[in-house]
């Protein structure tokens, strides 16, 4: 074992605490039953298989209140695994579930026996048709897809608030619509073409010229029992009027009855009735979208009313005047979005009954926006609106920043509602639709409702559309709550369905908690005919049993998740997975929400119980040490979620007194250890990358992987030992080389000036001087200890830097620059809450400056470019992220290159300092995505601005990449041969 091994049980929990009814029981803590395992890794191989109780535990739980434990995870690659899969499933059997990115609300990606991760390999946008058409494969995120639309100007039609992570197997199998889709623009109009595998392994292309006459071949029943369906229903005159009757608003719950009206083969009837049909009839694994134009000439208005009914009379009107978004939001969802970034703080002192209308007009062109803004100023004219604190303005605004602001309020309405709700309390999200016309009374309704069965709920959505979401919080490990609960349930649906003649699901599909109420709905034929269908589609009932039909009228109330308290940081955490395609180490470990997920069923189990030994040892590596530490998660949290900043502290638990105090001893000596890190660098030219490989090899073995890096062969050559003399008294800017590139020298290939020569010499060509200290040696931005949670060293040089930045600059009278964005965020940012009181007060009159945004706004307008290369590729990083400065890095490599790309797949290298050495798998699996995109063609530049994450994109793409100041400066130098200032 090595010498600091980190010990799994220092992670143990230490609180009080009681079991919960649905922990995880002790006969599963040795995860997938053995002969289960042995025959799928038999199969399909043993990278394709989870079978830990790690990896059951983090794939149990989606964005739902539910929790069901599967059997087994399998990781599946391509069609074969799938039709592989399901043919084992129907020899055993046993029950199938697919699951992409678990953003469902309603338990449809959740299992009990085999769960099929569709995601990890099922990425993929295809343009087709100028953007006309999209092909779109169902691992694709809808950001992601709608990010190669963008270019020709099309968009996809389904825009759900959790774009940013659900992907388009889940939209098209839940027809999951969003804020402007409606009944027209949702997944059943606007998709052209599905290909899916039926639970029989038959795979069908819709586009297929021939694909009926294959599917007769190969399901001769199924075709003739689909005819004979449809045969049935067109011949009921009453029933037909019905189905249209249910589609003229909103609707998910249940099949999609009028595919049987709409397809006229058994292929065509198929496409409409896979769209909806939640995973219980096949795996779609392609998608071909018919696009929508991308309307770029937008005005929107956040409008403020007395009332939640006041606000949904006001709907009929926008709709009138062609507004594209109409949604609702009440107070609750008001106050509790002061959480989100960006969003005006006295919001949170709004009255409770006050109500707001997001109103958005899109149009092609100018002319027609100025026309629709006539048209609504005309509506305004006509509204009593309420202004109750300063910042409520009342008018449109054309505004891009102001906009999103409006829309990043909306769109965090579950997280941001849910992330304020009481610790230890489960949310409950449910979604309905009215006839538009009946929206104010349904309001009306609902808040009765609420009152009488003790919920505060908060309520939002799209009011345009009567389609409305409210959320509930109750304690699922206490059954008078979930008694509560359940009355509220049955007489909400009734009121829904009997009032109404509603919709008891519009955009999130029937899932668990309305399985049961499916009946009441549609009534005893249409449902007995969705049976049918099932029945016809799976007779053995292999795909996804109980989440469409149930016949148990208490299904709702069955795996009802509980929510124990974990650490401060990560407790508002519902589970929703919008931290996901961001995070680093998504394709390798675990995710935010995965670590969340697995430190709760730590504290549902007995303290000492098997289940959490095990999930214990997982932990150290799955959880801990694969975390880039980036934080990028938090960006993605509507509510701000650190998870980063939680490993971070799981590192400090598992350090002894003895790591923190060496820590320390190394940061009070950094000067000694910064000279003794760039001469081992100097030296690895002459020892050669093979030897030096093996001698980190053997220490890492010997003393810890997460203490000894590995050597790889990108690793820069050694910086120069003086940094170049600047002169004080003419310099308008301090310049910080941070100690990565005082340690570090250039690209390999890069034989013009340092980057710390090149800022200097570019500064002054603009004639803004720039001056380094003469003791910046021994001072560091305090990431190397801040990153791996040495508290101790981190105190230490997070105040030695913030002492030596004021006298630098004068107390702050000058900018202090700085050349690398990690070390930028960390002197900013990251080392204040490390600070003595005193030194805060220093800090806050500091004025550091990334070394873009210096050379951007100060440089680049006072200087002369002279040349520029054809191509760049850009990578920005997440502290370019947080800083808010990425576009001043593609502004910069504008100035140098004639075309710029900024690769779509563009994410967190997962170097993060020293852990892309110490874990290079992890920044391999980081980097994958944006690899390919970039080395599928040529570019005759690769620029970023930290040198460590060049190294890290060095490594994943076998480019050269560097610093855009150093294409800056041979962009503006006078004589291209020789370097000047």
């Amino acid at each position: 074992m090595p010498l600091f091994e980190p010990n799994p049980q220092a992670l143990r929990p230490g609180t009080k605490r009681s079991p919960a009814p649905d922990r995880v029981p002790e006969l599963q803590a040795r995860g997938t039953p053995k002969r289960l395992r042995e025959e799928l890794v038999e199969f399909l191989g043993p990278e394709k298989v989870l079978s830990g109780i790690s990896d059951l535990v983090r794939y149990a739980s989606d964005a739902s209140p539910y929790r069901f434990v599967p059997q087994v995870v399998v990781v599946a690659e391509d069609i074969d695994d799938i039709s592989t899969i399901l043919s084992y499933a129907h020899g055993k059997g046993r029950e199938v579930v697919f699951r992409a990115a678990g953003t469902s609300l309603n338990g449809q990606a959740q299992g009990e026996d085999i769960l099929v991760d569709v995601r990890r390999h099922w990425a993929g946008v295809e343009v087709l048709d100028g953007g006309a058409r999209a092909r779109v494969r169902p691992g694709t995120t809808v950001v992601r897809a709608n990010a190669a639309l963008a270019p020709h100007g099309r968009v996809l039609g389904p825009d759900p608030a959790s774009a940013i992570a659900c992907t388009i197997g889940g939209v098209v199998a839940n027809n999951a619509s969003g804020m402007t889709a409606g009944t027209t623009r949702n997944s059943y109009r606007t998709v052209s073409s599905l290909t899916f595998v039926l639970p029989s392994g038959t795979v069908v292309d819709t586009a297929d010229p021939d694909a009926d006459e294959e599917l007769a071949h190969a399901e001769p029943r199924l075709c003739a029992e689909l005819m004979a369906l449809k045969a049935e229903i067109e011949g009921d005159a009453e029933l037909t009027a019905r189905i249209r009757a249910k589609h003229t608003i909103k609707n998910t719950n249940g099949y999609r009855l009028d595919a049987f009206l709409d397809g006229d083969s058994p292929v065509r009837i198929l496409r409409g009735l896979m769209v909806g049909s939640e995973g219980t009839l096949g795996f779609i694994s392609e998608v071909v979208f018919d696009t929508l134009p991308l309307d770029r000439e937008v005005s929107t208005a956040l409008l403020f009313f007395p009332s939640l009914p006041a606000a949904a009379e006001a709907v009929p009107r926008f709709n009138a005047a062609g507004a594209l978004a109409v949604e609702l939001m009440d107070g609750n969802t008001l106050r509790a979005s002061v959480s989100v970034a960006g969003v005006p703080a006295d919001w949170a002192e709004l009255p409770k009954e006050t109500a707001a209308l997001l109103v958005e007009f899109r149009a092609p062109d100018a002319a027609a926006r100025e026309a629709y803004e006539r048209a609504a100023d005309e509506v305004l004219a006509g509204l009593d609106l309420v202004a109750p604190v300063a910042s409520v303005e009342n008018a449109f605004t054309r505004d891009p920043g102001r906009i999103a602001g409006y829309w990043k309020a909306r769109k965090a309405f579950v997280t941001a509602v849910g992330g304020s709700r009481p610790s230890g309390t489960t949310l409950i999200t449910e979604d309905f639709a009215v006839p538009p016309a009946r929206l104010a009374e349904a309001c009306e309704a609902l808040l009765d409702l609420q009152s009488r069965h003790g919920f505060d709920a908060a309520v939002a959505g799209h009011a345009a559309h009567g389609n409305l979401h409210f959320l509930l919080a109750f304690d699922a490990g206490d059954p008078s709550d979930v008694e509560r609960y359940a009355g509220f349930m049955d007489e909400f649906c009734k009121l829904t369905v009997e009032r109404f003649d509603g919709s008891l699901k519009a955009e999130h599909a029937t899932g668990r908690n309305i399985a049961p109420f499916l009946e009441l709905e549609w009534g005893t034929k249409a449902t007995d005919l969705m049976w049918r269908v099932k029945e016809a589609v799976d007779p053995d009932g292999v795909l996804a049993p109980r989440i469409v039909l149930d016949r148990d009228p208490h299904a709702h109330l069955r795996g009802l998740k509980t929510i124990p308290s974990v650490e401060r940081i990560a407790d508002p955490c519902i589970e929703c997975g919008f931290c996901e395609p961001t995070c680093p180490s998504h394709d390798l470990t675990t995710t935010p929400r995965q670590r969340i997920v697995l430190r709760r069923e730590m504290m549902r189990q007995n303290n000492g119980s098997r289940v959490e030994a095990r999930l214990l040892e997982s932990y150290g590596y799955d959880a801990v040490d694969t975390c880039a530490g980036d934080s990028t998660c938090k960006l993605a949290c509507p509510v701000g979620i650190d998870t980063g900043a939680l490993m971070k502290d799981f590192r400090h638990e598992r350090h002894t007194a003895r790591e923190e105090r060496i820590a320390a001893l190394a940061a009070k000596h950094f000067r000694a250890a910064e000279a003794s890190a760039r001469l081992a660098v100097a030296a690895a030219d002459r020892i050669g990358d093979r030897v030096l490989a093996s001698v980190t090899g053997l220490a890492r073995r010997a003393i810890s992987t997460e203490l000894v890096p590995e050597w790889l062969p990108q690793i820069p050559g050694a910086a120069a030992r003086r940094l170049p003399r600047t002169h004080r008294p003419a310099a308008v800017a301090v310049y910080y080389p941070a100690c990565v590139n005082r340690i570090f020298g250039n690209p390999d290939g890069e034989h013009g000036p340092s980057l710390p020569e090149a800022v200097v010499a570019v500064s002054a060509r603009a004639g803004r001087p720039v001056w380094i200290p003469d003791d910046v040696a021994g001072t560091c931005c305090a990431t190397i200890w801040h990153s791996k949670g040495y508290e101790r060293g981190n105190e230490v040089m997070a105040n030695r830097i913030v002492e030596a930045a004021w006298g630098w600059t004068a107390g702050g009278t000058l900018p202090l620059v700085v050349d690398a964005s990690s070390c930028t965020l960390g002197i900013a940012h990251e080392v204040v809450p490390y600070l003595t009181e005193d030194n805060r007060e220093l800090h806050a009159r500091l004025r550091v400056v990334d070394s873009l945004v210096w050379a951007a706004d100060e440089l680049l307008p006072r200087l002369e470019v002279r040349r520029r290369v054809t191509s760049a590729v850009v990578h920005p990083t997440c502290s370019m992220r947080h800083l808010g400065d990425e576009e001043k890095l593609t502004e910069l490599a504008r100035a140098c290159a004639e075309e710029v790309v900024v690769p779509v797949d563009a994410g967190c290298c997962a170097f993060a300092g020293d852990r892309g050495m110490l874990h290079p798998e992890l920044t391999a699996a980081a980097t994958a995505p944006e690899a390919a995109e970039v080395t599928a063609r040529p570019f005759d530049a690769h620029l970023s601005a930290n040198r460590m994450c060049e190294i890290g994109m060095d490594r994943a793409t076998g480019r050269s990449y560097g610093s855009v100041l150093l294409a800056l400066e041979r962009a503006t130098r006078p004589d291209p041969s020789s370097y000047s200032r």
